[in-house]
Order: structure tokens, then C-alpha cells, then sequence
């Protein structure tokens, strides 16, 4: 990276920046959707945030273990999105995803251990060892993935928002994605339909800063890209991903237009990523040790909110220190209920590829599904 664009972004995360979080996080804890939370519904967005990262750390052990295949996309430094998203989704809201899934996978209520035996290939797994690190699932509430392909999952979020509607349904889709497949054409084809039909969904940009290795200054001609919403008449929102009540209040605005007035919007929050794209990237070849280590220091989600909340005097640190040793102990019990799990047999190998063949007395199409070999 150029070294302009370094102390640029250096600038971000700076002391100043520090208070502007604090600042914003102060602000926006008066906004009507914040303002009604309870002490205990503001703990619980504290303990979520704290249970992903701790799951995350011990996931990162894992894979240096080798038990992982594949890729890992580890979502430490970006937890207040996932939270703010699932704390304001209803019943009839649904959410999807990137390959960078596991923090929004237990926001929603997944379980560690069916995530941390999915990373491992287990049969225990929540999609019983198939999908991997990029293909967590949870249709009973209403998560959709976990998907590999960039910007693949922004047409199945249409999708997802367009059945809200045809059901005559007062729901949205949240579908996120990160800065790097806002270049996509098929997001772009998505983001026409949704505003030719005035489909319910609401497209989350989750701007960590970096495309895999080429920064946003690199990849992108604009520098908001949610600005990019005009050019197909939705609305657009812009705002700072590390302060959680600053993502709830933009987003609860764009859910509620969403569902009650059809209208589909970008948001855009900026965030930041503590390791690398996947475990396979060499990330400090593109940024710099100082940069990472002021963000920790300045902009982190969880310390940030944690001291607003200890300001409200809703927190304390020992009930603090205590969250945080139950989501360490949870972690770790979840790696060695994945250690103990079976692998798949082989033959799940033909299970839950096509509907119909688990459902025989079902079926109506009449035809094969599998090519027989000799």
C-alpha cells in the first residue's frame, strides 16, 4: 500500500477517532430504538459481541491445530454489526451472508458447538460437515448462509425479500456482503430489480477496509459506497460499524422502511478486521503492525462499549470479567465436543443434495437425480 494511504488510514485510528466512538456511541444511545433497551438487553448485545470473539480466538487454535480444511474468515474486530442486525430482526425478517459467517451465525442464536464441529467437518455440524467454515445455516431462524461466492448471495437476498412480499408478509432481508463486492455486476442487477419492484431488502455493506489484499482507495472510484444506491432511486445510509448503537439506529431506519414502506436501501458501516482475509493471508504485506494495533487500541467494538456501558453504570467490571470467562469456558467446551464428534459416512454423500430424494413418497418429478456408475 502506498505510504499516503497508509498514514490515511492510520488517521482513522487514531485517539480522535477513539472519542468519536464514544461520542457516537453516547449520541445514538438516546435514539428511540436504543433508548428502550433494559439494562439486561443491553448486557445480552454485550455478551453476544464477547461470545463471538472468544469463539473466534479458540476457532483460530483450531485450524493452527490443522483441524480445520479449507478456508477460515475469522470476523474478530467486526462483532457490533452481526449483533446490532440480529438484535433487530423479527419474525418475519430473514438474513444472509458472506463466507465471513460465523459471527452472524451466533447472533442468531446458533449454537457454538454446532458451529465449531461445522469447521471441522463433523456430522454434529449445522450443515453436518458439508459446508464448512463459508456454509453455516439456520433456516429455523431464518439465516440463509454462509456463501463462498462473491456477492453470490446478493440475488438470493432478492430473493428471500421478494417471498416476504409475494406473501404478502411485513418482513425484509438484511443481506450482507463486504466493500469488495460492491463491484460485482450481479449486485448491481440485484439492486435494479429490487428498485424496479420495490422489494423489501435491505443491502449491508460491511466495510472492513480491504478487498482480500487491495484496499477500498484501490478498488473503488467512490469513497462512500452507499452512495452507489441513488443511481437506482433507494435509499442509503452511512455510518460507523464500531459503535452498536450507532448500526442499530441506521439500521432499525432502513428495516423499518423496508418492511413498511417497500423501499430497499444501502447500508454502509464501517468496520475493521483484526486478522487477515482468510488464515492464508499474509495480511501484514499490505498494512502495517502500528495500523492494526491502533485500531485495537482506539476503535475496538466490544472495549468501546464496554465503556459507554460502565458510563451508564450498566456494567461493571467484574460482571464484565465474568461474561467473558462463561464465553471462554463455552468456547473451549465447544472444540472438545467437535474433537468427539464423527465425521459423516460416506453415505451422506447423496443426503440433502436433492429434495425429493430424501423425500420418495413425495416426489413428483419421476426423474433420475444420479448418474449410475459402473
Amino acid at each position: 500500500m502506498p505510504k499516503e494511504r497508509v498514514s490515511e488510514r492510520s488517521k482513522e485510528f487514531s485517539l480522535a477517532a477513539r472519542a468519536e466512538v464514544l461520542e457516537h456511541n453516547k449520541k445514538y444511545s438516546k435514539d428511540p430504538v436504543n433508548a428502550g433497551l433494559s439494562k439486561e438487553d443491553k448486557i445480552e448485545l454485550y455478551r453476544k459481541m464477547i461470545r463471538i470473539r472468544r469463539f473466534e480466538e479458540r476457532t483460530l487454535r483450531v485450524y493452527q491445530q490443522g483441524k480445520i480444511g479449507g478456508f477460515l474468515h475469522l470476523y474478530i474486530g467486526q462483532e457490533s454489526v452481526a449483533v446490532a442486525v440480529s438484535s433487530l430482526m423479527g419474525d418475519d425478517d430473514h438474513v444472509i451472508t458472506a463466507y465471513r459467517d460465523h459471527g452472524i451465525g451466533l447472533a442468531v442464536g446458533m449454537s457454538m458447538n454446532e458451529c465449531m464441529a461445522e469447521l471441522q467437518g463433523k456430522f454434529t455440524g449445522c450443515s453436518k460437515g458439508k459446508g464448512g467454515s463459508m456454509h453455516y445455516f439456520a433456516p429455523d431462524k431464518n439465516y440463509w448462509g454462509g456463501h463462498g461466492i462473491v456477492a453470490g448471495q446478493t440475488p438470493l437476498g432478492l430473493g428471500l425479500a421478494y417471498a416476504m412480499k409475494y406473501q404478502d408478509k411485513v418482513g425484509c432481508c438484511v443481506c450482507m456482503l463486504g466493500e469488495g463486492a460492491v463491484n460485482q455486476g450481479v449486485f448491481h442487477e440485484s439492486l435494479n430489480l429490487a428498485s424496479l419492484w420495490r422489494i423489501p431488502v435491505v443491502y449491508l455493506i460491511e466495510n472492513n477496509g480491504y478487498s482480500m489484499g487491495t484496499s477500498q482507495e484501490r478498488s473503488s472510484a467512490k469513497d462512500i459506497l452507499a452512495q452507489r444506491a441513488e443511481a437506482y432511486d433507494m435509499g442509503w445510509h452511512h455510518g460507523n460499524g464500531n459503535s452498536i448503537y450507532e448500526a442499530r439506529a441506521i439500521l432499525n431506519k432502513a428495516m423499518t422502511d423496508a418492511r413498511e414502506h417497500q423501499r430497499p436501501s444501502i447500508v454502509e458501516l464501517m468496520t475493521y478486521r483484526y486478522r487477515g482475509h482468510s488464515m492464508s493471508d499474509p495480511d501484514k504485506s499490505y498494512r502495517t503492525k502500528d495500523e492494526i494495533e491502533n485500531y485495537k487500541k482506539n476503535k475496538d467494538p466490544i472495549t468501546l462499549y464496554e465503556e459507554a456501558l460502565k458510563a451508564e453504570k450498566v456494567l461493571t467490571a467484574a460482571a464484565a470479567k465474568e461474561i467473558s470467562k462463561e464465553a471462554t469456558e463455552e468456547a473451549e467446551k465447544s472444540a472438545q465436543f467437535a474433537n468427539k464428534s464423527p465425521f459423516p459416512q460416506p453415505e451422506e454423500l447423496l443426503t440433502d443434495v436433492y429434495w425429493e430424494t430424501d423425500n420418495p413418497d413425495k416426489g413428483t418429478s419421476g426423474g433420475k437425480f444420479f448418474f449410475e456408475t459402473l
